[in-house]
């Protein structure tokens, strides 16, 4: 099981970052003290709301930084919701529990899933062109997020991460329900998150004061920085 890093005094509220830079800034503040315990340490961001919580912590803790690219399998008559997740190796996910209530059919799920793979070569394409993927063998991989709700796009992520062999695998996230930490914590080694909820409602949104969904060219933009 992973160990927890959280702050205490940040558990359950809301608006407890102004935005993700400042996210990014209190999760590398936390690592900073265990920095000395990575091994050849790197952050993979999740776009694109990871990308600049990760790109913070990567420039505050001089890491090397790079890019994991999960996306969740949206439910047909409601895009906003997920039942799992497909990462960038093909690794799949399903919330089993979610789809006994959804009732999809076979076909539909099969076609949502391949409409995800779709997406998922079309941003690779964008955000990494040709760029190899890192070596992660015996490294210590922080993956970062803006947030987790079920928890789903970052087990994905983790579960390609582990096939190449890391020595440790680290979630870095703002905030996070108690359901996706539980969740998690059977597959990696830590997870650090400041702002773990257990409200029955959640949403990562509620975090921040500032919010709003990025848009590829402005993840392009962090990236070329």
């Amino acid at each position: 099981m992973a160990k927890i890093i959280e702050k205490k005094d940040l558990r359950n509220r809301d608006q407890v970052f102004n935005d993700r830079a400042h996210a990014g800034r209190i999760l590398a503040a936390m690592l900073m003290p265990y920095r000395e315990t990575f091994s050849n340490p790197i952050v993979l961001a999740i776009p694109s709301g990871g990308v600049p919580v990760g790109k913070v912590i990567s420039e505050t803790l001089d890491m090397p930084f790079d890019l994991v690219i999960v996306r969740k399998i949206p439910i047909p008559y409601n895009t906003e919701a997920g039942f799992g997740s497909v990462s960038w190796d093909g690794e799949v996910e399903l919330n089993n529990k979610l789809l006994s209530r959804l009732q999809l059919s076979d076909s539909e799920i099969e076609s949502a899933v391949a409409e995800v793979r779709r997406e998922l070569k079309r941003r690779m394409e964008r955000f990494r062109g040709s760029k190899p993927f890192p070596v992660l063998k015996g490294r210590t991989v922080i993956a970062a997020d803006d947030g987790l709700a079920s928890g789903y796009t970052m087990l994905s992520a983790a579960g390609s991460i582990k096939k190449y062999s890391p020595a440790r695998i680290i979630i870095a996230v703002p905030t996070a329900s108690i359901s996706a930490v539980e969740l998690l914590s059977p597959h990696v080694d830590e997870i650090f998150c400041p702002n773990i909820k257990e409200t029955m409602h959640f949403a990562v949104a509620d975090a921040y004061q500032e919010w709003h969904d990025l848009s590829e060219q402005e993840v392009i933009r962090i990236l070329e920085r």
